[in-house]
């Protein structure tokens, strides 16, 4: 049988149909064979500096929330504003204040803020006397906020009408009827005094 020239019994369609067949089952085999190496070989296509156990690239480049080959860094408590509201001015027995942090970031660059709870402190007093503080007692977890130019970011502190201190005592009075103010205090940074009665 000749290379070019197939012959045989068959017509020479049926030859050329199988030599076909061959080469691409041969091209199949190849692309097989060299796909399964660049698997398990890693194939090269991790791009540079990301992990491949799932952390996180600490390039702050590679984030999006930073500008290419700068850091943001922390808030500077002259940049920022906080402000406390109270969902109320009077409260009839056994209503529970709802208090409304507003942090906004009045700088100029974006900066980022520890907001979480064991940060973010609001303290209640009647007179000199301090009632409850929302960290005592209290491990709260972190929360870092990246915030804008101009951006604001609101978190709410319930109190309920417990009397509390920083040493975790027991068996404290209730607190009675009467006026309160609440203060928060936030990156070194303190709200005018919020002030609200209890019947």
């Amino acid at each position: 049988m000749s290379v070019l020239r197939p012959t045989g019994p068959e017509p020479a369609q049926v030859y050329w149909r199988r030599r076909l067949v061959v080469l691409l089952a041969l091209v199949l085999v190849i692309v097989l064979v060299v796909v399964v190496i660049r698997a398990l070989t890693g194939g090269g296509d991790e791009p540079t500096g990301t992990p491949t156990d799932g952390t996180a690239v600490s390039d702050p480049a590679a984030s999006p929330s930073a500008p290419p080959g700068t850091e943001t860094a922390a808030c500077d408590p002259a940049d920022l504003t906080v402000q406390l509201t109270a969902d109320a001015a009077a409260y009839p027995e056994g209503a529970q204040p709802l208090f409304t942090a507003t942090m906004t970031n009045a700088g100029a660059t974006p900066c980022l803020l520890d907001a979480g709870d064991a940060q973010r402190q609001v303290v209640i007093t009647s007179g000199s006397d301090r009632i409850w503080g929302s960290t005592d007692c209290g491990e709260g977890q972190a929360l870092q906020l990246l915030l804008a130019p101009g951006q604001a970011d609101q978190r709410q502190t319930q109190w309920d009408r417990t009397r509390s201190d920083e040493a975790c005592s027991t068996d404290l009075p209730a607190p009675g009827a009467g006026t309160y103010q609440a203060v928060l205090t936030l990156n070194g940074v303190s709200t005018d005094p919020v002030v609200f009665t209890l019947d």
